[in-house]
């Protein structure tokens, strides 16, 4: 029997996640390590203790779950915009990775903006100009760590994600490689060519020899022991990034398919073809994934808060006593009473970007209970997933087929009935825990010829759970309209500050 180690190496902790060649979940460990804030809008992780976590997590999963006709393979899904840049000679970082949360980039990402520059990047990238992805703290890092652009010029330094780091670790520096979503993060990557665009590190001042070779999500990556944890070298094969990986792993292999996480803040993605459309404003287009010879694209919105909103009326408003009481209140209400809630605690994110804009609650009256904002909070959710998937399907020209969801707020019927109701479209909440390292999973078996193609590894999906609409398109329309006008009510305030 073979195993598949996904490596899933999130912002927070790296996790290994073993899986069958029958899509079934076998064991999983979990590593936590520190994150580092040493200024204000900076954010860092330490990528050697993040290389050593990993090792780690690997060598508890093997342990629980070794035996003689045990075989293993790993794969891994990441982080994506988190940057690392060390010495290929040294094997040392020359300073911790600038993680996708950090702004130190900013002024350089303004910089561009004001010359002039938003549409061509926009145009070779599928990007939008700023610090979330990689290149302006590689280009930071460059300007600013002591030696390091002379030691660029020189050829001495590598840069990647944390992908391309890991494998880089693991193979003893062998292989210098990234998969293509990963690759698509960056500002760096031209998303028609599938390879890096010149155009684009000569303006973050990138020497190309930093950068590593871009491969298809399910290509043979390496070899490795993982630091002797296995006595003979096993196959890396399956890389992507760790929102790609949930599209894969929830099997969205279909134009009109589309996944969102529902975390802390919430990844929305939907599958538009073999075609890098242009994003409509205020999102993205990445690489979705690249496998069995095709390239998928896909546009991609992220929310700032969304169980983020649950978390903050559990923690510091205590209205609840936890996050999964919120729909007991929420029922206990015939309706949301009027009231809104917009959930710009960071800002609104996709399709708003309003960085400087503040949350409200609004709409209330003496009549309003606690159930109308319990109501309201969960109703923000699928306003705002609503607001991502209507762009992103009305622009790409194609209806939404389904909508597949995973993370914890999918376990709140009232929150997942009321998502159904405001897209007018199936959700389907799958039984996968770990999309993104199912996602790596289906890499690596793609890759080592376990399944020949994607219908195949969508035919292993056996378990649906659908909730389908039921909400009047009178109804749904009134409410969806309250919505965007307390939205425009934040961005007046905003303005008139």
């Amino acid at each position: 029997m073979n195993y598949i180690i996904s490596i899933d190496q999130s912002t927070s902790a790296t996790k290994a996640v073993v899986f069958n060649e029958q899509c079934q979940l076998v064991c999983r460990k979990n590593v936590p390590h520190k994150q580092y804030y040493p200024k204000p809008g900076w954010v860092e992780h330490d990528a050697e203790e993040i290389y050593r976590n990993m090792v780690e997590a690997v060598r508890e999963v093997v342990e629980a779950t070794k035996g003689d006709d045990i075989t293993y393979t790993l794969a891994i899904t990441n982080q994506r915009e988190t940057a690392v840049v060390w010495n290929r000679f040294t094997g040392k970082p020359v300073c911790h990775a600038v993680v996708w949360q950090c702004q130190r980039g900013a002024e350089i990402c303004e910089d561009l903006k004001s010359r002039g520059y938003t549409d061509f990047i926009r145009e070779r990238s599928g990007l939008l100009i700023d610090p979330y992805f990689a290149a302006s703290g590689v280009k930071w890092i460059l300007d600013n760590v002591d030696g390091a652009r002379r030691a660029a010029d020189k050829g001495e330094l590598m840069m990647g994600t944390i992908d391309t780091w890991l494998i880089w670790k693991l193979t003893g520096g062998r292989r210098f490689v990234t998969d293509y979503t990963n690759a698509s993060r960056t500002l760096l990557f031209n998303i028609h060519t599938l390879d890096w665009d010149k155009d684009l590190l000569d303006l973050f001042t990138i020497p190309r020899n930093m950068m590593a070779e871009p491969l298809p999500c399910d290509s043979v990556f390496g070899e490795t022991t993982v630091e002797d944890v296995f006595p003979e070298p096993v196959t890396i094969a399956g890389v992507l990034g760790d929102s790609h990986g949930a599209l894969a792993g929830q099997m969205c292999f279909e134009a009109g398919m589309g996944k969102a996480t529902y975390g802390t803040g919430s990844s929305v993605m939907v599958n538009i073809g073999t075609n890098a459309m242009a994003a409509p404003e205020g999102l993205v287009t990445s690489v979705g994934f690249a496998a069995c010879g095709k390239v998928f694209y896909a546009f991609e919105g992220n929310i700032h808060c969304t169980g983020a909103t649950i978390q903050w009326m559990t923690d510091k408003l205590q209205l609840i006593k936890s996050p999964a009481e919120i729909e007991k209140f929420a029922l206990g209400v015939r309706d949301n009473g009027g009231v809104y809630l917009v959930p710009a605690f960071a800002g609104l994110g996709a399709p708003w970007w309003n960085p400087q804009a503040k949350a409200m609650l609004c709409g209330m009256t003496l009549a309003t209970e606690k159930g109308h904002v319990c109501r309201a909070a969960l109703e923000a959710i699928a306003y705002q997933v609503k607001d991502l998937v209507d762009l992103m399907t009305q622009h790409a020209g194609i209806a939404l087929k389904e909508l597949r969801v995973d993370g914890g707020p999918t376990k709140n019927q009232f929150l997942m009935q009321f998502q159904a109701d405001m897209l007018n479209a199936c959700i389907n909440r799958s039984d996968v825990e770990e999309a993104s390292a199912m996602g790596a999973m289906v890499m690596n078996g793609l890759a080592r010829g376990v399944w020949d193609s994607l219908e195949d590894v969508a035919a292993l999906r056996t378990t649906d759970n659908r909730v389908f609409p039921h909400m009047a398109e009178g109804e749904r329309g009134r409410l969806y309209e309250g919505w965007t006008e307390a939205v425009k009510t934040v961005l007046g305030a905003v303005k008139q500050d």
